[in-house]
């Protein structure tokens, strides 16, 4: 998963240089950043103080709902790529992540708001990365998150 998480980081920093070059300011929604192959695929979000969030979403063994899926032609991707095994599309809408990444991001703050817990200092983009997070709160959140989450939970 190294690989992969490494890609999406310079994904969002190509994104972080188009919407500096157009001048839109930040939404905060990334959507797909990288998609591996017709089941794991890689959705980000960041913050607008530049926290950076990656789901990986591995669709193997989810039941996808035909019902939830659009009429038309495709599977809401675009590209011929939506006629997948039984006719169900693996692709994901980005409002079915936003659910994931407001109880990520819950947590994050939760996580922040212990007052023995010392966050990295800011580093610039160019510069080294953080620490890796030790918090068994914060693992057991994002434990819950994962197991609890599949496409079409509104709520986590």
């Amino acid at each position: 998963f190294s690989l992969l998480l490494s890609s999406t980081i310079d994904v969002f920093d190509l994104r972080a240089k188009a919407t500096a070059a157009t001048g839109v300011g930040l939404s905060g929604d990334t959507g797909l950043l990288h998609a591996v192959d017709d089941r794991l695929a890689a959705y980000g979000y960041e913050t607008n103080t530049g926290i950076r969030m990656v789901c990986v979403v591995d669709m193997r063994g989810r039941r996808v709902d035909a019902s939830r899926q659009p009429s038309g032609s495709g599977s809401g991707g675009g590209g011929g790529g939506g006629s997948g095994s039984g006719g169900t599309g693996t692709g994901l809408r980005d409002a079915e992540l936003k659910p994931v990444f407001r109880a990520m991001q819950a947590a994050y703050v939760r996580l922040l708001q212990n007052p023995f817990y010392q966050p990295d200092e800011h580093a610039p983009l160019g510069g080294a990365g953080g620490q890796r997070i030790v918090s068994r709160r914060f693992d057991a959140d994002m434990r819950r998150i994962g197991e609890g989450w599949t496409p079409g939970v509104t709520s986590l």
